[in-house]
């Protein structure tokens, strides 16, 4: 008899989970004012990666989420660091006095000075990957893995699908280093089929908004679990003159005012009454506070409820651990469906 199972998914995230420290390769996507100390330790104790979303934190602030989360797992989990933070050397020194094991950079290129700089205290570099070009760059300026995100994802995103991004970037770079596919997975299904593909994990984040760990209002969850794919959207740029990158969320009064924001800080800058990088600047604090006002306040009416078009997958509170566990279920199920056993 010959067996023709293949590869199990103990066996195609394998490399995920030994790059991570972690049983299953499935981390969590950072997400400001969600990705706190009792969601992350919660996916990291259930099996999984959990990774803090510093954001706009101060180096203090960061340093105390860290230490109030090593106090609830004594698991591994990332950090997650904005490039463009002004305060970006001393947060990066902030991960390594802690001893984070993974450091996150998100939010644009970062500079290979950086990566030294997390690399010199022996954590790991994870960055993101928007294209091919940007992959290789990253590798050569010394990150350890890669994050693969479509834009079918939450929050901020760039303007390729995930399958796309995957297609073009998995038969290249994963003979050479991990990568974790992220953006619209909601079930096991997808997990095994990009890992069948070269990844070495999944990233998710829409997925965790409702665990039973996280600590978003209940408004918040309540938008997620009445939501579908739809209701997800992109944000409209108005002015190709001025780049701002859209912010897929849930479609309300908020995402609305955002246009209309755009249109007042655009007119504000060409009339010279700002420069260039403070009226973007201030686009970006727009999102900060109106995704504060949702998660936090519960006003998810006026504020931002970021959330990728997995949300329509989204239909109960459940704890993380359940989730984790369905997601691993489903995918040993789609393995074993469609797997001959054996043949004489």
């Amino acid at each position: 008899m010959t067996d023709l199972t293949g590869r199990g998914l103990t066996d195609l995230w394998l490399r995920g989970c030994d790059f991570l420290g972690a049983p299953t390769a499935i981390l969590g996507g950072a997400m400001s004012w969600i990705s706190e100390r009792k969601l992350v330790s919660a996916i990291s104790n259930a099996g999984g990666f959990g990774v803090v979303a510093c954001g706009s934190m101060s180096p203090e602030l960061l340093d105390a989420e860290i230490k109030a989360t090593k106090a609830l797992t004594s698991k591994p989990f990332g950090v997650n660091l904005i490039t463009m933070h002004p305060d970006l050397d001393r947060l990066i020194q902030v991960c390594g006095v802690n001893g984070v094991s993974h450091v996150v950079l998100a939010g644009g290129l970062p500079s290979a000075q950086s990566i030294k700089q997390i690399k010199d205290f022996g954590a790991k570099v994870i960055c993101f990957a928007p294209a091919l070009v940007i992959a290789k760059k990253l590798l050569r300026s010394g990150t350890d893995a890669l994050i693969i995100e479509g834009a079918e994802a939450g929050g901020h995103i760039g303007p390729v699908s995930t399958s796309v991004l995957a297609q073009e970037i998995l038969p290249e770079i994963a003979p050479q280093a991990p990568v974790f596919v992220a953006g619209g997975i909601g079930r096991g299904e997808a997990i095994i089929s990009y890992l069948e593909m070269g990844a070495a994990g999944v990233q998710l984040g829409t997925r965790f908004v409702c665990a039973s760990e996280c600590v978003a209002h209940p408004n918040f969850k309540q938008a997620f679990l009445r939501a579908a794919a739809r209701d997800a959207q992109p944000t409209v740029q108005i002015d190709p003159a001025f780049p701002v990158i859209p912010v897929r969320a849930l479609v309300n009064k908020g995402t609305q005012r955002f246009t209309q924001f755009q249109g007042e800080v655009i007119a504000r800058w060409r009339n010279g009454e700002i420069e260039q990088k403070a009226a973007q600047l201030e686009i970006e604090h727009f999102w900060a506070g109106a995704l504060r006002r949702a998660v936090v306040d519960g006003d998810v009416e006026n504020g931002s409820v970021m959330a990728g078009q997995s949300v329509g997958m989204v239909t109960k509170e459940q704890s993380t651990l359940e989730i984790i566990q369905e997601l691993v279920a489903q995918a040993e199920a789609g393995l074993a469906a469609r797997s001959p056993r054996k043949i004489a």
